[in-house]
């Protein structure tokens, strides 16, 4: 029946997984929109499990910028006739947003988010918070499902719903020096767990994540550097899984990385930077079972960053 087929992509995957979380963290945690002073553009697609019939696929396209500090501006008032000099904006406030396509199975999920974020200098260090609102439409493909013969006439009755709405909210916090040899940051997605009316579920109710990502560069000569990566998910139900890596730079132009992840999975990155575009891909092997239905998982990422260091230093000298 529907309730069954919805059991599997509905509860057990309900939102992406991505394996190059470090390059757009943005899209797990809003605290990350302007954090870098760069206006950065990013595209990320991801094919699950290749040659599984019905495999997850996720497509996603985000921006995120800072608003640059000013010192004062001048007002004038026509009243008085003079002029004033008033503070203008600290170079605090980072904005993004980002769309997403996310297909599993017969049900698709597409939404939209904007998120706000408020940047702290703290001496040599940057405190970030961040919230976004999201609103995302849930779709059910029934021209590809068959079920008993009540359940069909219903849906081909249009008693049941085959597109729901619903809203939510993000909240992040992130933790980093403003050259970038650390960070630490966590976020929960699904705030308000919203519940949603289709396919035939009542009150479906899309279960709060939790996200903690962190990092730390070391320096092994000019030209090398190693950083160690960790990423830690739970849901509302306690259902963990976790990362555990490293990426070795050369010259911050090229990396490489491998990555083990809980359920038998392991995880090889590579990656280049030519100017301000940035390329990276992730291959995901899995040794469970389902490694025998499949080609391993691929993810591509392209970023583009717009800001030169003089821009970015208009916000760092705050520190």
């Amino acid at each position: 029946m529907l309730l069954g087929f919805l059991i599997v992509p509905l509860k057990a995957q309900q939102l992406p997984i991505y394996s190059q979380y470090v390059l757009n963290g943005f899209l797990i945690n809003p605290a990350l929109a302007g954090h870098d002073g760069y206006t950065s553009f990013n595209t990320t697609a991801r094919q699950q499990w290749v040659g599984f019939g019905d495999s997850p696929q996720t497509v996603s396209a985000s921006w995120q910028t800072r608003l640059l500090a000013r010192s004062y501006r001048i007002v004038n008032n026509p009243i008085r006739n003079q002029n004033r000099l008033i503070p203008s904006r600290k170079g605090r406030v980072g904005l993004g947003a980002y769309v997403i396509n996310d297909v599993n199975g017969n049900v698709a999920r597409s939404g939209v988010q904007f998120s706000y974020a408020f940047h702290i200098s703290m001496e040599e260090r940057q405190l970030s918070f961040g919230l976004a609102a999201k609103l995302f439409q849930y779709r059910i493909n029934f021209d590809n499902l068959s079920f008993g013969r009540d359940v069909d006439q219903l849906a081909n009755s249009g008693e049941i719903m085959r597109v729901g709405y619903i809203p939510d909210l993000d909240f992040g916090v992130h933790y980093t020096d403003p050259l970038n040899k650390f960070f630490v940051g966590l976020s929960v997605s699904n705030l308000m767990q919203s519940i949603i009316n289709i396919g035939g579920l009542d009150n479906y109710q899309v279960k709060r994540h939790y996200w903690l990502m962190g990092a730390y560069a070391f320096d092994l000569d000019l030209d090398f550097r190693i950083e160690p990566t960790v990423l830690l998910k739970t849901t509302e139900d306690w259902v963990p899984q976790g990362d555990l890596g490293a990426k070795l730079y050369y010259k911050e132009d090229y990396w490489i990385g491998f990555a083990g992840r809980t359920g038998k999975t392991f995880i090889t990155q590579l990656g280049f930077r030519k100017g301000n575009l940035y390329l990276g891909y992730a291959f995901d092997f899995t040794f469970s079972e389902i490694q025998r239905f499949n080609y391993g998982t691929h993810e591509v990422s392209i970023s583009y960053k717009l800001g030169n260091s003089a821009r970015r230093y208009r916000w760092l000298i705050r520190y």
